[in-house]
């Protein structure tokens, strides 16, 4: 094995953290999952590290960082969700938009042809609070700390977050749509 696969092979480990992360959520084990949650967000921030030093980006990459990454998230919520510790119409409403990202991404694909894009500052935003709400409920649970207040607090900025990400990518890409038919409505006429 090369060491330009590195970075996949850091996905595919954050991937495979995904099954122990939700059983310790799921039988309260926080101080065991902020642990995970770190080496976690180590090999993330590792890849793309690796990734761009020394030019090993891949195509199979572009996929499996975004994907591997939803997949911790969306994992935590549900779980953290199950255990009473994060309000349903939250995890909901995070949900939500990335199914609203995968059908307007796959609907934009069978109607106007490749989807060339990447992450938006707002879509690195939201991850970000994300990532930081999960944090602070997991250890707010395992340790009592932050206070509600601040946990309160993130889970606001989850929502705003979530919901301005949402629409900026329905807004990029019906521009992006707008465009095509444009255009080819102009080779037509």
């Amino acid at each position: 094995m090369s060491l330009r696969h590195l970075p996949n092979m850091l996905c595919v480990l954050r991937m495979v953290l995904v099954y122990p992360l939700a059983q310790w959520i799921l039988q309260g084990r926080y101080p065991e999952v902020l642990a995970l949650f770190a080496v976690a967000a180590f090999t993330d921030a590792l890849d793309g590290a690796l990734a761009k030093r020394f030019g090993w980006t891949s195509e199979l990459g572009k996929h499996l960082d975004p994907l591997a990454d939803k997949l911790l998230l969306v994992t935590t919520f549900l779980c953290l969700s199950m255990q009473g510790l994060v309000p349903w119409w939250l995890t909901a409403c995070v949900l939500l938009r990335d199914v609203v990202i995968v059908f307007g991404g796959l609907a934009y694909r069978a109607l106007f042809g490749q989807l060339h894009g990447n992450p938006t500052i707002a879509s690195k935003a939201n991850t970000l609070t994300q990532i930081l709400f999960s944090l602070a409920v997991v250890a707010a649970a395992g340790y009592d700390w932050p206070p509600a207040w601040a946990i309160t607090a993130l889970g606001a900025l989850v929502f705003v977050s979530t919901c301005v990400s949402g629409l900026d990518y329905v807004l990029i890409y019906s521009r992006r749509a707008a465009a095509v038919v444009q255009a080819r409505a102009a080779i037509r006429g």
